[in-house]
């Protein structure tokens, strides 16, 4: 059984910082892509970055620039590290994953919220 356990949600001022962290635990032998998403009220959940195990990276255009996403494969970790917050980046987060034999996993998301 796998689990990911992610932090570091909360309330934040516009043009604030936050730091999401993901770690996943259990039944992985290897993490292969690792990547974050997001749903706000109402709305489809999106794609906001993803790293593979070598560290590439891609960003959805609606972050580029302020969100950097990380990860410590010691650790099975992923983390984003989100600067210049603004409100329409309120939303729930989850991490994703896919392992080296192909599965998928999510996390059970984190909320963070922007206030203008």
């Amino acid at each position: 059984q796998v689990q990911l356990v992610e932090s570091g949600g909360g309330l934040v001022q516009a043009g604030g910082s936050l730091r999401l962290s993901c770690a996943a635990s259990g039944n992985i032998f290897s993490i292969n892509a690792m990547a974050w998403y997001r749903q706000a009220p109402g709305k489809q959940r999106e794609w906001v970055a993803n790293i593979s195990r070598g560290g590439t990276t891609a960003y959805a255009d609606s972050v580029k620039g302020r969100f950097t996403i990380s990860r410590d494969n010691a650790k099975n970790t992923v983390f984003l590290q989100m600067n210049s917050l603004k409100p329409e980046d309120t939303a729930v987060y989850y991490c994703h994953i896919i392992t080296a034999a192909s599965y998928n996993y999510w996390g059970q998301g984190t909320q963070v919220t922007v206030s203008s």
